[in-house]
């Protein structure tokens, strides 16, 4: 279908006619294959009467598109006999009268192809696929279309609304009277996808309802002598309109309203197989409600009032504020009008703001969204939750960061959360949670789902210029070098410079990055702080370099970069410690590891601006930050990068609440047990910290000097053993709630480094 596409559109047959186009053929080829058509009767069509070089097969498809918008008795009677046979379909999917189309030959055999499948069982996510697979990169990339796989919407839908349904059929199911009130109730249910693509959500959802209404039927009717007279059109009670959407472009607006009418009859074979009576509603006559418009922009109670809706549900675009269109960060401002900060959040979040807004007027509807993971993380939390919070808004359950599969082509690797929320709260709280974004989830009760997704009070954690206790050293960037590589040397390049000029060894010092420093591998710099000129002027090829970093900066359109060129045998910004030693801790670490890999420097070691360091020798400080419970909380709060860890000094380390009153020999403990992990690392001097963190690899040694250290971590913040690591995060949130409630700290206004 996306190369018949492909082929119309080269032909010059493209825009809305072709949407409507395409859409007319695919339900062609599921009528075919679902009896609502004779079994390839369609096929035989373009088969028996078309000519092979498809010359004429635009025109006869135009023929049969106007015969099945024509009720039977009204066509003409000279109509061709195979064309006659056709049904009467309706429901306006045949109503536009459109341009002829042009085929050939390749043409034809695509299309010939594609009835040549077995339509008839084929997942309604194809539908979403189709849609997909005909957008091309810059358009899905700008669109934020990300297709949602049936499995992930069974994720989103279960928790929201079927589980509940389910239990209450099972506690009806054995009374008639309360059966036949819980199926009335069933065909009154609203679903609504304000964002709803080609209507993968809606389809799914439809499909789950209908399977649970053909087991109250069966409960029902399963012992009845006459079922072909008591199950049909009076007793089949869920129908297509029951679902609402909006989507802003009109292809997969167009697909989503079919795509439902092909559920419902595939739903209807299933009843007629059941019961051994044939029932299918056409022509069509409902039709589920999509509107072709920007979600952000319209008003939602235009499409279906707030006080008839039941559930709001979907995958809004997965747009991040850095992507984000001038017309779309527009959409953005106009929803948060009266929130500051809003231009860091990603495109998602105005969804869940125009949510709330809508249920105030009807806060017993529910509504879940799979989302990007960046919103329960880092710096949007606040900005974003502090609004929904403060409009009430309850989160009722939540997947924790997972990977999502799609079966589109050119699919995207996308770590996502869901979150169920509404304006009431939920005696029943539930967590999925995974331990790799590409595991299974498993499922934990919960007391409160804060916006971190972590069963622990809903506070939030601001950017903090300073840390939150007091005695704790500050954690500051590595230094940048701005210098258009410059300054900067691999071994090959270090190599062939003290080839040609040797004194310059003096000023060369190993450098790192996050990635170099995980890695062990090898990096140098030019580290020229304190030479002189006349040192400086003798050293020709370290000049060529300094030269190409001033001509760098100047051509710059930042005026501080430029500034820097004053200066360009520096690095741009310095921040190197004086202290013989310093902690490093890399910006961006793998989720694979259970923890960031944190570790010694000495002060001849140079770090770049993707290390942060701490001017600091202590072996305490240096236990508690490699320790499990510190890990825990850095995977709760931190920003991800798709899904691995992006540490912050503003968010992570300085909101972290140490231990409260540590005693001398619980410090003491720690510095020991810190002193084992260094030790079990140095019996392998061979090995990176990637070697010796990879979960595969981890030596004994080090797994046991690790438990070790969590044990007098653990015992120096609660006399009580914790559970796991959700309990150590619930206990770090409760201690940090205590702490701004005690009003010991506030965040400073200091800029930071």
């Amino acid at each position: 279908m996306g190369r018949l596409h492909d082929k119309l559109k080269a032909m010059g047959y493209e825009g809305h006619e072709l949407e409507v186009y395409l859409v007319r053929l695919l339900f062609c080829l599921f009528a075919e294959d679902t009896s609502i058509f004779e079994r390839s009767q369609f096929q035989e069509l373009i088969e028996q009467i078309t000519a092979e070089d498809g010359r004429d097969l635009a025109q006869w498809l135009a023929n049969l598109f106007e015969v099945l918008n024509t009720p039977r008795d009204k066509r003409l009677k000279s109509l061709d006999e195979q064309l006659a046979a056709f049904p009467y379909a309706n429901g306006n999917l045949y109503a536009e009268r459109l341009s002829t189309a042009s085929f050939g030959r390749e043409m034809r055999d695509m299309l010939l192809e594609a009835c040549a499948l077995d339509w008839s069982l084929i997942s309604p996510a194809i539908f979403g696929a189709l849609f997909q697979s005909v957008m091309d990169k810059k358009q899905r990339r700008d669109l934020g279309a990300h297709y949602t796989g049936e499995q992930n919407i069974l994720k989103l839908i279960r928790p929201l609304f079927l589980d509940e349904l389910r239990a209450e059929f099972e506690r009806v199911k054995t009374s008639a009277k309360k059966l036949y009130e819980f199926h009335q109730r069933l065909a009154k249910l609203k679903f609504f996808d304000p964002a709803c693509g080609c209507g993968n959500f809606l389809v799914i959802a439809y499909r789950e309802l209908r399977l649970l209404e053909l087991e109250i039927l069966r409960v029902l009717y399963g012992q009845s002598q006459s079922l072909s007279l008591d199950v049909g059109e009076f007793n089949i009670l869920c129908d297509v309109d029951q679902f609402y959407g909006i989507e802003i472009e009109e292809f997969p607006a167009q697909i989503a309203q079919t795509a439902l009418w092909l559920m419902d009859h595939q739903m209807n074979m299933l009843v007629s197989e059941e019961f051994g009576s044939y029932f299918v509603r056409l022509p069509l006559k409902k039709s589920a409600t999509i509107m072709h418009g920007n979600a952000l922009q319209v008003d939602w109670r235009d499409v279906v009032k707030p006080s008839e809706l039941t559930y709001i549900l979907g995958n809004p675009p997965f747009v991040g504020y850095s992507y984000q269109s001038k017309e779309q960060k527009n959409d953005c401002a106009r929803v948060f009008h009266d929130v500051k900060s809003t231009g860091v959040l990603d495109f998602v979040a105005a969804w869940y703001r125009k949510t709330a807004d809508y249920m105030a007027d009807n806060p017993t509807i529910k509504a879940a969204f799979v989302s990007t993971n960046s919103i329960t993380q880092g710096e949007q939390v606040s900005v974003l939750w502090s609004d929904l919070l403060r409009r009430g808004v309850k989160i009722h359950f939540a997947h924790r960061t997972f990977q999502w599969s799609s079966e589109a082509r050119g699919k995207a690797a996308v770590h996502c959360v869901i979150i169920g929320f509404a304006l009431h709260d939920a005696a029943d709280k539930r967590i999925f949670d995974y331990e790799t974004s590409q595991a299974e989830a498993h499922e934990v009760k919960a007391k409160n789902i804060n916006p971190y997704l972590v069963d622990a009070p809903s506070v939030l954690l601001e950017k903090r210029r300073k840390p939150l206790c007091e005695g704790v050293p500050e954690m500051a960037n590595g230094g940048k070098p701005t210098d258009g590589g410059n300054l900067l040397l691999n071994d090959a390049e270090k190599a062939a410079l003290l080839q040609v000029e040797p004194q310059a060894a003096h000023w060369i010092r190993p450098f790192l990055m996050g990635d170099e420093f995980i890695n062990s591998i090898s990096r140098w710099c030019l580290w020229l702080n304190g030479i002189s000129p006349h040192e400086l002027r003798t050293l020709p090829h370290i000049m060529h370099r300094v030269e190409a970093v001033k001509t760098m900066r100047l051509a710059s359109p930042k005026l501080p970069t430029q500034k820097q060129a004053e200066t360009p045998y520096l690095f741009g910004e310095i921040r190197q410690p004086t202290s013989p030693r310093y902690l490093a801790i890399p910006k961006v670490s793998s989720e694979r590891r259970r923890f960031i890999p944190i570790g010694y420097l000495d002060a001849e070691v140079v770090c770049g601006d993707k290390i942060f360091i701490i001017s600091d020798e202590s072996l305490y400080n240096f236990g508690i930050l490699n320790s499990t419970l510190h890990n825990a909380w850095m995977r709760s709060v931190c920003g991800r990068l798709k899904s691995d860890y992006s540490y912050s000094n503003t968010i992570v380390y300085n909101n972290f609440p140490w231990p409260e009153n540590a005693t001398e020999k619980q410090k003491l403990s720690i510095e020991e047990a810190a002193q084992a992990v260094l030790d079990a690392r140095a019996k392998y001097p061979n090995s990176s910290l990637a070697d010796l963190y990879n979960p595969l690899t981890m030596p004994p040694e080090l797994v046991k000097a690790h438990h070790k250290l969590d044990s007098v971590v653990d015992a120096a913040y609660s006399k009580k053993k914790f559970s796991g690591d959700s309990d150590r995060v619930a206990f770090l949130f409760e201690r940090y709630q205590e702490l701004i409630d005690e009003g010991k700290t506030k965040p400073s206004r200091k800029k930071s480094n």
